[in-house]
């Protein structure tokens, strides 16, 4: 099969000849037809999240039809539609996956970082790690659903939001977009307001409903009770903390952040920016319990992500996009099938 893989750290993904891989059995063999293309994917190739082995083939948002089955595997049959996200695994016993954080497990496997992902013709899994295909979504609309979507979905519960209440959004890309989406959804009554450097993002915000737009340096007409980031750097959300309201919550959705310039510092004044009981809070990965819910959220809504496509062969065009910030919704490298 054909896959791109990372070979070395910051160089482009290289086009390698590789072997099919055999389903165990309980694992499912997905013949890949989208994978959503994320910024993750940087930070892999560029070292901030380093894959667990070389090379690797990324990709963490997989769409595909189910081709071959292991001996065991009873929630798939040959022909079903299949989507895999971040979670490629958890040991399932710890207690963090108990309690159904498994999330935070030491060894929580990511799907194209520490096992190969969907930058591919084919990919497998166990079947408890896969989930079907709503039939309302064609398999470019599912693919960003399963991390930007899921994700987005994690952190606006973790933001504790309630309806009638501000929220902010910081960056607005492929998750930025699918929140929003669901905020209008979930929360009709409330006002979102967009805080991206990019006129595109923010034309596009305003075009699906955002209540104001502006620069990270601008001060929307209204404080926030709380505050999504989905930036690759620290700037942005630290300016934003001063529009929080009292018991404010800033939810950070990134796996990792850029460095900070040892000649610069956050400058967080304790009295403007967290004082009143605000808080900072990380969102680690996705649960299967996140995703299942999103899914079936995005399907009732539904939820149709703005998708920017590309042909197999560009998947290097599509993470020198994302890298220049020329975004508009998601983008998903189509790989195979209808």
């Amino acid at each position: 099969m054909k896959a791109w893989v990372i070979a070395k750290i910051n160089e482009p993904l290289r086009l390698l000849e590789m072997d099919i891989p055999f389903p165990d059995y309980k694992e499912i063999l997905i013949k890949i037809h989208a994978c959503g293309v994320c910024h993750t994917e940087l930070d892999e190739i560029e070292g901030r999240a380093m894959p667990a082995f070389f090379p690797v083939i990324p990709g963490h948002q997989i769409v595909g039809e189910v081709v071959k089955v292991g001996s065991a595997v009873k929630k798939f049959k040959v022909g079903d539609r299949a989507g895999v996200g971040w979670i490629y695994s958890a040991c399932g016993k710890c207690e963090y996956c108990l309690k159904g954080l498994e999330n935070l497990c030491k060894d929580f496997k990511a799907t194209g970082k520490d096992a190969h992902g969907g930058y591919a013709e084919y990919f497998k899994i166990h079947e408890d790690f896969a989930f079907p295909i709503p039939e309302n979504f064609a398999n470019e609309e599912a693919a960003p659903l399963f991390c930007a979507g899921a994700i987005g979905y994690r952190s606006l519960m973790l933001a504790k939001v309630e309806n009638k209440q501000n929220i902010g959004l910081i960056g607005f890309g492929a998750s930025g977009h699918l929140v929003l989406k669901m905020i209008k959804y979930l929360y009709p009554d409330s006002k979102v307001f967009v805080f991206s450097r990019t006129l595109s993002e923010r034309q596009l915000s305003m075009k699906l409903g955002a209540y104001w737009t502006g620069d990270f340096d601008e001060t929307p007409p209204e404080k926030l009770n709380s505050a999504i980031d989905t930036t690759p750097v620290w700037k942005p959300p630290i300016k934003v903390l001063k529009h929080l309201k009292p018991a404010g919550r800033l939810v950070i959705n990134a796996i990792r952040k850029e460095e900070i310039d040892k000649n610069e510092f956050l400058n967080i004044d304790y009295q403007k920016d967290l004082w009143l009981e605000k808080e900072i809070k990380s969102v680690a990965n996705v649960t299967r319990k996140d995703i299942e819910e999103f899914l079936k959220i995005a399907s009732q809504i539904p939820i149709k992500p703005e998708i920017e496509i590309y042909s197999f062969e560009d998947a290097n065009k599509a993470l020198k996009d994302i890298k220049e910030r020329k975004i508009k919704g998601a983008k998903v490298l189509k790989i195979g099938g209808e």
